[in-house]
């Protein structure tokens, strides 16, 4: 199937919030791990989204030039071709971009995409980011007030962080504390500013504990049950039942548990990355030690061009990551929900 047209997605995200399941968001920083997504959304028969980060582009952009529209845009150009050859929709996004980086990431995106439906094709992300968590709320709202406007226009769907996550990615950094739990008044404020769904459909990063990477037992603590008190808050000023579309950050590592309550309250997108990179990665450090003589020219040898030969690990690599997204597509109940 095509990537997922404006109509699609949005049938995407309303399904899974009616069945309380999530899509796994994924994190893909080459065309190799992104064939490793669409590969594992595929086995699973769930439609899914592919993400690319600020640092992601950047290193698509290749280190020459280092450029992060020009890598986002290549590698959204080929999962274009590439997705109709596999049977399910796929929703491209980006992740965190803070406001230093807007300029040099998501409004020259957006620029892309209105471009592209001002000549009546479809946008060239479906969703976009924006990480206002380090400016104060007021700040955040405003300029979520002005990407919203954008993104709409563009048919695309903004996704919006308006308290921390702890922990750090791509060098946005937040301390784990009490800071990283969203308000019953962060959230009203947010609707006040951004509407419901009136002034341009966007999807909520909330704080309930969440931090970014993998730690151990009781160094995070989640409130996934946070997220009902926020829906409830607005709902009984709005008169609108659970009114938002929660983002699950930092999902790596979270107990069963922790994620059923989540999906319960509304979650319908959960980011993956720090799992997936070891599960693409794992292989290769495996092949790479049992065919140590192989890989490297020892002692004067010429080694083993099908050992070092980067499809041989490749496909490994591919292999691991996808088993790890068909996964996450049971662990959000997302398996076999494939639009038809």
């Amino acid at each position: 199937m095509p990537i997922a047209s404006p109509e699609i997605y949005n049938e995407m995200l309303d399904r899974a919030k009616a069945g309380k399941f999530a899509y796994p968001a994924i994190n893909v920083t080459s065309t190799q791990t992104l064939h490793a997504a669409l590969r594992g959304f595929a086995e699973a028969e769930s439609d899914g989204i592919v993400q690319i980060s600020t640092g992601g582009a950047e290193f698509l952009g290749g280190q020459y030039q280092k450029d992060m529209v020009t890598g986002a845009v290549g590698l959204a150009e080929f999962a274009h071709v590439v997705a109709e050859k596999y049977p399910v929709n796929i929703a491209l996004h980006t992740d965190h971009c803070p406001k230093d980086k807007l300029d040099g990431y998501v409004r020259p995106l957006l620029k892309v995409s209105q471009e592209r439906v001002d000549k009546g094709q479809n946008p060239l992300f479906q969703s976009h980011m924006w990480d206002g968590s380090a400016e104060t709320l007021d700040d955040n709202l405003r300029i979520a007030q002005e990407l919203l406007a954008e993104a709409a226009k563009a048919k695309i769907i903004l996704e919006v962080e308006i308290t921390p996550t702890g922990g750090e990615e791509d060098g946005i950094s937040h301390e784990i504390n009490d800071e990283l739990y969203t308000t019953v008044d962060d959230a009203l404020r947010t609707a006040e500013a951004l509407g419901l769904g009136d002034k341009g459909r966007y999807l909520l990063a909330a704080s309930f504990g969440n931090v970014h990477g993998v730690y151990k037992p009781g160094n995070v603590v989640l409130r996934p049950e946070l997220l009902r008190q926020l829906q409830d808050g607005v709902a009984a000023k709005y008169g609108k039942q659970d009114p938002f579309f929660f983002v699950f950050h930092g999902g790596s590592g979270s107990t069963e548990e922790e994620i059923r309550t989540a999906l319960e309250n509304g979650v319908v997108k959960m980011n993956l990355d720090t799992d997936t990179q070891y599960a693409f990665t794992r292989p290769i450090a495996d092949h790479m030690f049992r065919n140590y003589d192989g890989v490297l020219k020892v002692d004067g040898e010429v080694g083993n061009k099908k050992m070092y030969d980067p499809r041989s690990w490749g496909k490994l690599a591919e292999k691991g990551m996808a088993e790890r997204v068909t996964k996450a597509c049971a662990d959000l109940r997302s398996t076999g929900t494939k639009l038809k």
